[in-house]
């Protein structure tokens, strides 16, 4: 049994096609273990019948040929209640169960598999016993396994069906394009105004619920105020709809600094002394430690003071949330000269030249690597409903941008993150900048 399975599991790899699979499974596997016989059932893309497609033992005499195969609706007989349930059976006595369709060939016993790719039955195993109660658990565990090996093939099959015709329609598309050479920069320009289109969408449908739901404070709570007229819970209530209230202007500070129209002040900036300050106001108003790595020499930028003092703030939540247990949270800067060599270590849309890069790492939960790539989306956020609109980095990332700067992140999983932010250095030692400045 160990050699067949293991012979089974080498050539998987080299079997091109679901019909060698299904033929190779009935004579080569199920047909090496002992079984008196194999039918291997295929489901139609309607998940609605079953037609028989390969067979081992004295119904298929006929080698690699089906005479008249048999076809089976979902939910009708033993093979049929196994693709409907998706659920193995076995059925120590044939002649006692009245689901039983009898074949050409008679039989007392009877075991059945489901074969379950990408989310769907694509198939059923069957095997059938001149003697009762010929199946245990041992042939099912069997028959199991191999229909694990041959579910998993033909998802790697299904993948390599689909990467195939995605070749072909790129190849496809590529020379259509190749012929619509006049028409490449309308169709880009409309391509591109129907992606503006839907992120609009999704950031004003998002944008209209969260500040519906302000807004409904507000009034609820003024209405209320209204009512009672003064007192203390008269001032709770004023109390709820001030909060609302900032919390909706602070939606629209944060969907502005995403869209890169937020007003910023550039300033000639020393980094160096901001992440100083910041990790005062963290550890006095936060109670959590920062430990600095502050590089000497660091280049002067120019950047809003502000700006730079809320992209820290967003940081350090995001990290001190990823530390529920505690931590310390870890700020650094360096100078970088990022050079066109230099391009797989930097985010993409960096240009060469002289950055300072501020780093703010945690030692938290780290980022899932199907996350990675969304955390930067407005309204994106892994927290309760409530507890955050999901603009934080969204924020960070269009103030970057806005400054002429970038934003990236590495993190692993149960080690922590780290997000760097790059700020243009000031050309030369920044004196004429500092002089206009005052």
């Amino acid at each position: 049994m160990l050699r067949t399975l293991n012979s089974f599991a080498l050539d998987l790899m080299s079997i091109p096609s679901v019909e060698d699979l299904f033929w190779y499974v009935a004579q080569n596997v199920v047909g090496k273990l002992n079984f008196s016989d194999c039918v291997i059932y295929q489901a139609n893309e309607e998940q609605t019948e079953l037609t028989q497609v390969s067979a081992w033992g004295e119904k298929n005499p006929y080698g690699r040929n089906i005479l008249n195969p048999l076809v089976i609706p979902f939910g009708r007989g033993i093979t049929g209640q196994v693709a409907q349930g998706r659920k193995p059976i076995i059925v120590d006595d044939l002649l006692k169960d009245e689901n039983y369709i009898a074949d050409t060939q008679p039989a007392r016993s009877e075991i059945c598999v489901p074969l379950i790719s990408g989310g769907r039955v694509v198939g059923v195993i069957d095997s059938e016993h001149p003697e009762a109660r010929a199946f245990g658990e041992a042939e099912l565990e069997i028959l199991s396994t191999v229909a694990a090996m041959t579910s998993a093939k033909l998802e790697v099959l299904a993948e390599s069906r689909r990467a195939n015709e995605q070749y072909h329609d790129l190849v496809a598309a590529h020379a259509r394009l190749t012929l619509e050479t006049n028409n490449c920069k309308a169709l880009e320009a409309k391509l591109f105004e129907v992606r503006k289109l839907e992120v609009i969408g999704r950031l004003t449908g998002r944008f209209a619920h969260e500040f519906n739901n302000l807004l409904t404070v507000i009034s609820g709570n003024l209405e209320l105020l209204e009512l009672e007229g003064s007192g203390m819970d008269a001032k709770s209530t004023l109390q709820g709809a001030k909060a609302a209230s900032e919390r909706g202007a602070k939606l629209i500070r944060d969907m502005l600094a995403f869209a890169q129209r937020t007003r910023l002040t550039p300033k000639l900036v020393d980094l160096n002394a901001h992440v100083s300050a910041f990790r005062e106001h963290c550890e006095h108003s936060f109670a959590q430690r920062v430990e600095l790595s502050l590089s000497n020499d660091l280049w002067m930028v120019s950047v809003d003071p502000v700006a730079v003092e809320n992209m820290l703030l967003n940081l350090a939540l995001n990290g001190i949330e990823a530390m529920p247990e505690g931590g310390r949270l870890r700020i650094a800067t360096e100078n970088i000269w990022h050079t066109l060599s230099d391009r797989p270590s930097f985010p993409s849309e960096l240009l060469p030249g002289r950055y300072v890069r501020v780093s703010v790492a945690d030692r938290g939960t780290g980022i899932a690597v199907d996350r990675l790539a969304q955390i930067f989306d407005p309204f994106f956020t892994t927290k309760a409903v409530g507890e955050g609109t999901g603009l934080g980095l969204s924020m960070v990332m269009g103030m970057m941008r806005q400054s002429g700067g970038a934003v990236c992140v590495q993190s692993e999983p149960g080690v922590g993150s780290v997000f760097e932010l790059y700020f243009p250095a000031v050309q030369g030692d920044g004196n004429d900048l500092l002089t206009m400045n005052r």
